[in-house]
């Protein structure tokens, strides 16, 4: 019968008068079609020249936009928290924070920092980002893989036998964002900022209302599972939408090396950091148990969660910008102090804000039966005000392809942030909060400043200058806020009604704090000429409006 089939095909192509050699031409005209269709679609995301004539007001175009909308991610993170505090106990959290320590390394080792190659480099070939792309997903094979492996001993560690099932399950992630890794950074490098926030919130609103979703069936632990992994689908689909590129074969590895190299020193210095920024929650796990971690985990997701999403879209804003000022040492100075200055204004007066008035904000977000997180939110309030430029130093060694240093400063970094929650441990999680922010306040943020300042455009001394008024905000806020609860009676009141009175002080101090200062006020007066930059109407000229 196959014999017979394919006879009856060899007549049917005979009389249409198809022979073997035309329909291997049309073939071949077919695959030279779509490699050319491929090729345009690659060069229209690789090409960055139309960028330059207007790179500030994209750039501050992009970040409104993404301020607006991370605004809304906020919004349904803080959402989550507050109904998955009520609805799942500390010791899931606690559960869940011994796998996430180690999720989020992995997730920096598949990515290898080749995304940020891909954003930095001012070319780009079609075979290079063709290469890019199966790397990432390989390693993002090889990050599940090693996340499985590592199910047996994170459960022996903690003594936890649920990480041997759940660790597996949510590895399952990686196969998703190793996938999405390139096409993130090419709309990243067009500066298509509008576009990755909509997929960003998009995912954390799908992930956010799984895990709902799975907490109301009473999943338990299993709940936070299942956000993680929807989260890696809802990005993965959404990146893959908004960017139509489309991989081809990888080429020879030789062309990425100089990629590899440059994503290697970068990822090495933040797993380190990354590593010695969650070895607390490794080590108060291992020590005082799930309870106590759950809770220290819930008052530094409720810290981070403004500082993360202003610093992370961004950050992703300024990398892009500001690899295209190197070779303009002014601009670029200027820039990237503007960025800092303008994100620390932002965290600090909210560090005052929680240093003293955690107390209403925890029964407010958490609820009452997460009293005993106050005390460790109120510590974790000092670190916001070394936070912003801290986290801000990446964009400058990577801007500049300074990844070496980078990855020298991360490890001194470790080794101080290390040594504090060591000191910290015995005292419980409130201790290893005040080790930690005490410790980068006074030792572990100025050794790193003074790294970063030693060369390039941005000096030492320029940190502390624009520091200084975000830091008297946020005093003065921790200041105000105090003296309202010690002088005025609000344990009448809701809770949210004390929250929104003491939120609202907070915000007009600093914001009369602000004036007090030159620096201050020419951040407010630059807030005029913002409708300009969003129309575009002002173009390379703008850099008068974010002059440091």
């Amino acid at each position: 019968m196959l014999a017979a089939d394919i006879q009856a095909a060899g007549r049917s192509n005979n009389e249409s008068g198809a022979s073997p050699r035309s329909s291997d031409a049309a073939s071949a005209v077919t695959r030279e079609e779509r490699n050319e269709i491929r090729h345009a679609s690659a060069a229209r995301h690789l090409n960055v020249e139309h960028l330059q004539p207007d790179l500030v007001g994209r750039s501050v175009r992009g970040g409104m936009v993404t301020l607006v909308v991370q605004g809304i991610k906020v919004v349904a993170q803080a959402g989550a928290i507050v109904i998955l505090a009520r609805l799942l106990a500390p010791d899931d959290f606690g559960r869940f924070a011994m796998v996430a320590a180690f999720l989020a390394a992995l997730e920096l080792f598949k990515d290898l920092g080749l995304s940020t190659a891909t954003v930095q480099r001012r070319d780009v070939s079609l075979g290079q980002l063709d290469t890019l792309f199966w790397l990432n997903s390989g390693l993002g094979v090889a990050a599940a893989g090693i996340m499985a492996a590592l199910a047996p001993l994170l459960a022996w560690f903690f003594g936890e036998p649920v990480l041997l099932t759940i660790t597996p399950v949510v590895a399952v992630a990686f196969l998703f964002t190793g996938m999405a890794a390139q096409h993130l950074a090419l709309l990243r490098r067009q500066m298509r900022f509008s576009l990755l926030a909509v997929i960003q919130v998009a995912a954390e609103v799908a992930g956010l209302a799984a895990a709902v979703i799975a907490a109301f069936a009473g999943l338990g632990i299993w709940a936070l599972v299942v956000q993680r992994i929807s989260w890696a689908i809802a990005t993965a689909m959404g990146a893959w939408i908004a960017c139509n590129w489309r991989p081809g074969r990888p080429g020879p590895f030789a062309e990425v090396r100089s990629f590899v190299h440059f994503g290697g020193n970068a990822t090495a210095s933040m797993v380190v950091s990354y590593m010695a920024g969650n070895l607390d929650k490794v080590l108060i796990g291992w020590y005082w148990g799930a309870a106590p971690l759950g809770l220290f985990e819930r008052s530094q997701k409720l810290l981070l969660l403004p500082i993360r999403n202003l610093n992370i879209p961004l950050g992703n804003v300024a990398l892009a910008a500001l690899s295209r000022m190197v070779d303009e040492p002014a601009r670029y100075r200027n820039s990237y102090l503007a960025a800092v200055e303008r994100l620390a204004m932002l965290i600090a007066p909210l560090g005052g804000l929680f240093v003293a008035g955690s107390g209403p904000v925890v029964a407010l977000v958490l609820g009452e039966r997460w009293s005993e997180a106050a005390p460790i939110l109120a510590w974790m309030g000092l670190a916001t005000i070394y936070m912003p430029a801290s986290y801000a130093l990446s964009w400058l060694y990577m801007s500049q392809d300074r990844t070496p240093e980078m990855l020298r400063a991360g490890l001194l970094g470790a080794a101080m942030a290390i040594a504090a929650v060591l000191c910290g441990l015995p005292f419980g999680p409130v201790g290893v909060a005040a080790a930690f922010a005490v410790s980068g306040l006074l030792v572990r943020g100025p050794v790193l400043f003074w790294l970063a300042g030693r060369r390039g455009p941005v000096r030492t001394q320029d940190f502390y200058i624009i520091l200084a008024a975000p830091t008297a905000g946020g005093a003065a806020v921790a200041g105000v806020v105090w003296s309202i609860r010690r002088w005025i009676p609000l344990d009448g009141l809701p809770v949210g009604a004390e929250v929104a009175i003491l939120a609202a002080a907070s915000a007009v101090t600093a914001f009369l704090v602000c004036l007090l200062f030159p620096r201050g006020r020419r951040v407010v007066r630059s807030l005029g000429r913002l409708p300009a930059l969003l129309r575009g109407d002002v173009a390379g000229r703008a850099d008068s409006t974010v002059s440091a």
